[in-house]
């Protein structure tokens, strides 16, 4: 669920569902809530490990990932400053364990409220409960959509349609064609192939560890030209 944040790290009273807490709920916070930072790449969650309580990103962001039984990554979603892990919840109120991976995709602040405190919260605090539906509800929004792009897209028009997404304002997008493949579910060969008809194309440029968008209407139509996009 995208929560209300302001730029730069945050604190959970800075994030609107925790500042209308009442005052015990805060002092349990204040008690218990584990603020870490962790460095890029670092695995957070292993598939089949036990959640310990409700993950928020105060700054950075974290990737959500599964990996196929021959090492292929594709990633699920992202949380970002201000969101919560929706299937950690999904865990702790239904004693499950993870069912993915979790990996900091840059250097990242988290605030860890334990299990315990965190079903404390959800009995006694309307704003907890809202929070906790709206984000169970993101979880079956964004795995859909996840879905969609695998069953009814093709690998160039994911390829395309992640550059457009991941690119920073400029057009240029940091990420070697090792990370992308991984995000995508599929290779590195298989993106090397793809960004060579792209680049062949004219849609985009390609330095090491960097790809660069050239025509960004033409690579919307590679998302969805039958829709003129």
């Amino acid at each position: 669920m995208a929560i209300r944040a302001r730029p730069g790290p945050l604190d959970l009273e800075q994030i609107e569902p925790f500042r209308r807490i009442g005052a015990r709920g805060k002092t349990l916070l204040a008690q218990h809530v584990v603020r870490k930072r962790v460095a890029l790449t670092t695995t957070l969650l292993r598939k089949g490990q036990a959640v310990s309580g409700a993950y928020l990103v105060l700054a950075g962001r974290l990737r959500v990932f599964t990996v196929a039984p021959n090492g292929t990554e594709a990633t699920l979603y992202f949380i970002d400053p201000g969101e919560t892990c929706v299937l950690a919840l999904n865990c702790l109120f239904n004693d499950l364990l993870y069912p993915a991976w979790v990996q900091a995709e840059t250097p990242t602040t988290i605030a860890l409220i334990p299990g315990p405190v965190y079903r404390t919260l959800f009995a006694s605090e309307p704003v907890i409960q809202d929070l906790t539906v709206h984000a169970l509800s993101t979880l079956v929004y964004r795995l859909m959509a996840e879905l969609e792009d695998v069953h009814f897209t093709n690998h160039g028009q994911r390829l395309a349609q992640f550059i457009l997404l991941r690119a920073a304002s400029d057009g240029s997008l940091g990420m070697t064609q090792h990370q992308v493949a991984h995000h995508l579910g599929t290779t590195r060969e298989v993106v090397a192939r793809l960004l060579r008809g792209f680049v062949a194309r004219g849609l985009v440029r390609t330095r090491r560890g960097s790809i660069r968008i050239l025509d960004v209407d033409a690579l919307r139509h590679c998302v969805a030209p039958q829709r003129g996009a």
